[in-house]
Order: structure tokens, then sequence, then C-alpha cells
């Protein structure tokens, strides 16, 4: 079985999941925080590389306020726990997305984790917060913008690889297989640019109940899939 370099997931169904077993749905989001500690522990057993998780996009806030804040708990919480996660799985995490939005608190807990982590190499964790890919191009395309202005690049030499490196996602390769759980088929404004070869696979499965074996799945289907790049086939090892 080929592994994936990259795998990235659209975590979804946690409120629908609560609702059908008759709960509120921060009890769903509650269980799929910690259904996403268990998930970094098969990615790295597995051989994968680099995870990218969407757990909170810019859209989110528009949710009900006890929801939002059930969720910023969840947060807290979780950039605490994810210390030791991270020293488990010799993982380096990674939060994209413009935090500026978030609490000073937050904020401060997710400079300290990717301190912390910057020393391990063995998984490459993304999570993506106040995360859309359309505002995450527009920074980009801000960023690159300020740069002519000042001179340091010249509009001729701007190219794909110019505004990669100016991605959230930076020195990071693009994902091999997107993952959406929770029965829905698209991609909600999550990774727009870096999704352009990716293999897409979708499941019923509500993001809480999703497990290893779904995971094993999900790559099972990607090795049924014949990798293209241009009409140039990618060979299987």
């Amino acid at each position: 079985m080929t592994v994936p370099q990259h795998v990235a997931i659209i975590l979804d169904g946690n409120g629908r999941w609560a609702k059908a077993k008759g709960m509120p749905r921060s009890y769903g989001h509650i269980k799929g925080c910690a259904n996403l500690e268990s998930l970094c522990d098969d990615v790295k057993e597995l051989g994968i590389s680099y995870l990218t998780v969407y757990a909170f996009s810019t859209e989110n806030w528009k949710r009900s306020r006890p929801e939002v804040d059930t969720l910023m708990k969840l947060f807290r919480d979780y950039l605490k726990r994810c210390i030791k996660i991270s020293d488990r799985n010799e993982m380096r995490v990674k939060i994209i997305g413009d935090i500026s939005a978030f609490d000073q608190d937050i904020q401060d807990a997710i400079v300290k984790l990717e301190e912390h982590s910057a020393r391990y190499d063995k998984l490459y964790f993304q999570i993506a917060l106040n995360y859309g890919s359309r505002d995450e191009i527009s920074r980009a395309v801000r960023k690159i913008a300020e740069e002519v202005k000042s001179g340091s690049l010249l509009p001729e030499e701007i190219g794909p690889n110019t505004i990669e490196a100016h991605l959230d996602t930076a020195g990071v390769p693009d994902p091999d297989l997107l993952i959406r759980t929770g029965g829905e088929q698209r991609v909600s404004n999550f990774l727009l640019w870096q999704l352009a070869y990716t293999e897409f696979y979708y499941t019923d499965i509500y993001w809480p109940d999703f497990n290893r074996a779904e995971l094993v799945k999900a790559i099972d289907h990607y090795n049924q899939r014949e990798r293209r790049y241009g009409g140039v086939r990618e060979d299987k090892k």
C-alpha cells in the first residue's frame, strides 16, 4: 500500500453526530477534538509525513455565540494538550490562518506550541484556525504587492512559486489526499490553491466516528486512483 505523503482532512459532522445521539452540538465538538488526538497517533504509525486539518473556518464565526464560545474553550484546552501530543509523536505543529482574530491568550498558546514543537520532524501537523483559502490568497497577494511597491520584487518575476512562497503553507508539499467526513462533497474554501492535483475522498462517517480503519479505507481508495499531472501518469511504487 502506498501511503500518501500529505493528507488533508475537513473535520465535518460533529454537530450532526451529537444531534443523532440526542446531545448538544458542544458534545460533538468535544468528541471530535478527542478524536483528533487519536488520529495523530494513527497518522504517524501509518507513515504519513504531513497532516493538515480544517478545524475552524473564517465563516465559523457566524455560528451561535454559545457554540463559538465552546469552540474557543476547546481550542484553549487542546493547544495546551497538543504540547504533550507533539512530544509523544515527535510532531511539529503549525497553525495556518489569521490568528489575529483570537483572544490574546489563544494567540500566546499558539506561539508557545509552535515554538515548543519546532524541534520535531517525524510528523508535520498543520491546524487551520480562522482559515479561509480566499483570505489566505488575499493576504499573500497583499504581501506580494508590498514587495512590488518597495521595489524588492518585479511584476514580471511573479509566478506560481512566488504565490506559494507567500501562502500560510509555504514550504509544505501540497496534499496528495483530501478527506471530508460527514457526507458533504465540497471543499468549503479550504486549500483552494494547494488542492490543484489532490485526490478527493468523501465519506458519510461523521468526524467523531472516523477512526484508523476509516483512514486506511481512504488510503486504499487513494491507491486505486491513477495519479496524473497534466496527462502524465505518476507511477505508483
